[in-house]
């Protein structure tokens, strides 16, 4: 059984717990065992909810799922959805598909690849938009300037009666930064960028879905009851952790 200084467990999905848009048995089989011990379970991911939903048939495992990198807000065990923000400029989706810019469009999220940025900045510029882009390992993505992957996981934790406080966060990319620092405990898996394992209180040795099974079972283990760290703490002692030291 979990000794809870935690309530719930909030988790990226590419690159996080899958691999190419797979996630293994073994990550499965941790997952489900940390919900039965009493944390909750909350993706959040960049991908919209159709594309997660026809990729990774598991959601029901989750308790909240937070798409579209913070704009969209899905219960699994209901199906009720919420939309968290101002749907797409139909100015800018026709501004960039005039431009040829190949485009994914969800509720509110706009999404392209990387070398499109400059077109997307462009579109923003130019209409006058209170947008921002926000990158995630070769894709662009364009969301209102207040949306992040935070804010979505916050109002799934006000849901879920749970504090951020008392939620780990696990993630790899440079979208994952917002909610991991938002979090009592970042970890990143060892895949992660730079600058993710620079924020994080803890590393994982394993990859992917590989180094969550690892955190979970420490976690199970209780090699982390000393209690949930704050973002002050973070400034404060930023090498108190000996997993982030070692593999700086």
């Amino acid at each position: 059984m979990v000794k809870m200084p935690f309530d719930a467990l909030a988790t990226d999905f590419d690159g996080t717990i899958a691999h190419d848009g797979h996630v293994d048995d073994t990550t499965l089989a941790a997952l489900q065992s940390v919900r039965r011990a009493g944390l909750r379970l909350v993706m959040v991911t960049g991908r919209e909810l159709s594309d997660l939903s026809n990729t990774f048939p598991h959601l029901a495992i989750f308790d909240r799922v937070v798409a579209e990198n913070g704009a969209l807000l899905f219960d699994p065990k209901t199906e009720a959805t919420r939309v968290l923000a101002a749907p797409p400029p139909p100015a800018m989706v026709e501004w960039l598909t005039r431009r040829s810019v190949p485009l994914s469009v969800g509720h509110s999220i706009v999404a392209t690849v990387e070398r499109h940025e400059s077109e997307v900045r462009e579109a923003i510029r130019e209409l006058g938009l209170a947008w921002h882009i926000i990158f995630n390992k070769g894709a662009v993505m364009a969301l209102p300037a207040d949306v992040n992957k935070a804010t979505g996981l916050l109002r799934a934790l006000e849901e879920l009666g749970v504090t951020p406080g008392r939620t780990i966060g696990i993630g790899d990319a440079e979208n994952d930064r917002d909610f991991l620092s938002a979090c009592g405990l970042a970890v990143a898996v060892a895949n992660a960028l730079d600058s993710v394992k620079e924020i994080a209180d803890v590393v994982t040795a394993g990859e992917r879905g590989q180094g969550v099974a690892e955190f979970i079972d420490r976690l199970q283990r209780g090699d982390f009851d000393d209690g949930p760290f704050t973002t002050a703490d973070r400034a404060s002692t930023p090498e108190r952790n000996p997993d982030q030291r070692s593999r700086r």
